[in-house]
């Protein structure tokens, strides 16, 4: 077969669509990793994502172990959120404005080094250094911010237009893999005294991941980008906010996950469970930073009917609605196993709207503008979380767990209703009527 990635000079790569499977009803659509060059990105992926999710569990451990407060723990997570919103929108217009199979290699080799270091701060005396912990916190959330929506960006020109949704499910399926394994051995190697080793892990994935990507043919950006300045960065910015402007149906795929993860975000609050609430249960930090990847895990698995949606916008409302239902009971559950169920059910809605979100946005942007779509998706999904990390733990540290977690899901479910009634176009879109709108700037 030839290569499935064919330079235009000038322009972007043109994918050779993957002919596709057998069809069932349920199981996830492993269509795409029949193409070689998204085989090298899936693995890179998976790579990535055990040692990365250890970090994400380590770090706000160790800022509770040194403050012994759930508020620090939240402002770690705005700490990350300054560098991510900056480099996560530069970041997609860099990647519209260079080959992004380069900028994919120089990012994952700047994580690893990232990482390196914060497995060495983690051996000063005193368990670590808070100020330290945030400057490299926020450094690599901005390498982060960069790599992700490059990476997003690029899938398109790898499967096709007909390949996206089911290869959006593969990547999100074994980013959530990733995701329950690495804080359960994050537990597991912080209980041991092993909190240096779970940062070095992560450097060791991020140079699996560059080895694999290195593998992959040039990816140019779209046919219209200019040379790479920071003027012309900026202005990038600019234009891709303005063709969000044009597009009010995915600019309500951005509002409405802010809404959830804003309201609803339940991270901040899991250290303070789990010497609390939990602290009878073994391994109990573990659990609960795994518990909506578990349900995110099992949904991806059984995806293939999400591909398939045609009422997305519907299906996404009604997916974020089962996601606060979800928290609410999360907030009340007296017992780990429930509250990890709860986390389930709440992953399993929020990876189909995921899935059918990062796919409305793949497909409706033109080549050239598709880094800086994922570069505000980016923003709005690891940003929306951080802002919620914020709010949960004010709440909590103010009147507890419980009202944190149940007074979001409550504005969460409200605000879903508002939206449907509010923005009939979003609640009626459908994929079987959308078309890729021509490139703006």
């Amino acid at each position: 077969m030839t290569s499935p990635v064919d330079p235009v000079e000038g322009g972007a790569p043109v994918a050779e669509p993957v002919p596709p499977g057998p069809r069932r009803a349920w199981a996830i659509d492993t269509t795409p990793l029949r193409n070689p060059h998204f085989r090298r990105l899936f693995w890179g992926v998976a790579a990535t994502m055990l040692g990365q999710q250890m970090t994400l569990v380590a770090v706000p451990y160790q800022v509770y172990a040194l403050t012994g407060s759930s508020l620090m723990v939240g402002v770690t997570s705005v700490v990350a959120l300054v560098p991510l919103v900056v480099f996560g929108l530069l970041g997609g217009a860099i990647a519209d404005s260079m080959d992004r199979r380069r900028l994919l290699l120089v990012t994952g080799v700047g994580s690893a080094v990232t990482a390196v270091l914060l497995a060495g701060q983690a051996l000063l005396p005193g368990g670590g250094d808070l100020a330290l912990l945030w400057v490299l916190t926020a450094a690599m959330s901005g390498l982060v911010a960069v790599n992700q929506p490059t990476r997003s960006a690029v899938i398109p020109a790898l499967v096709g237009d007909a390949g996206v949704p089911a290869a959006n499910a593969l990547a999100m399926t074994v980013r959530q893999v990733g995701v329950i394994a690495g804080p359960l051995l994050a537990g597991l190697l912080i209980a041991l005294g092993g909190l240096p080793v779970t940062y070095a892990l992560d450097a060791v994935g991020f140079l699996v991941a560059v080895w694999l990507l290195r593998g992959l043919p040039p990816l140019p950006p779209g046919r219209d980008a200019g040379p790479l300045r920071l003027g012309a960065a900026v202005r990038g910015v600019g234009e891709g906010f303005a063709f969000l402007r044009t597009q009010p149906v995915l600019l309500m795929t951005f509002v409405v996950d802010v809404v959830a993860m804003l309201f609803a975000w339940p991270q901040a609050v899991f250290p303070e469970l789990a010497e609390g609430r939990f602290a009878g249960s073994p391994a109990a930090l573990g659990w609960l930073f795994a518990g909506i990847s578990i349900g995110a895990l099992l949904m991806g698995l059984t995806s293939g009917w999400v591909s398939r949606v045609d009422r997305q916008g519907a299906v996404v409302i009604a997916a974020i609605a089962v996601w606060a239902v979800a928290i609410i009971g999360f907030g009340f559950a007296p017992t780990l196993w429930l509250a990890v169920l709860c986390l389930a059910v709440a992953g399993a809605g929020d990876m189909v709207s995921a899935v059918l979100r990062s796919s409305m946005l793949q497909l409706a942007a033109p080549e050239g503008m598709r880094g800086r779509m994922q570069g505000v998706f980016l923003v709005v999904v690891a940003g929306g979380p951080r802002l919620g990390d914020l709010r949960a733990g004010a709440v909590a540290s103010a009147a507890g767990v419980t009202v944190a977690m149940v007074s979001g899901g409550v504005l969460v479910v409200a605000a879903m209703v508002v939206v449907a009634l509010a923005v009939p176009s979003f609640w009626a879109f459908r994929a079987s009527r959308s078309a890729q709108p021509p490139a703006r700037g």
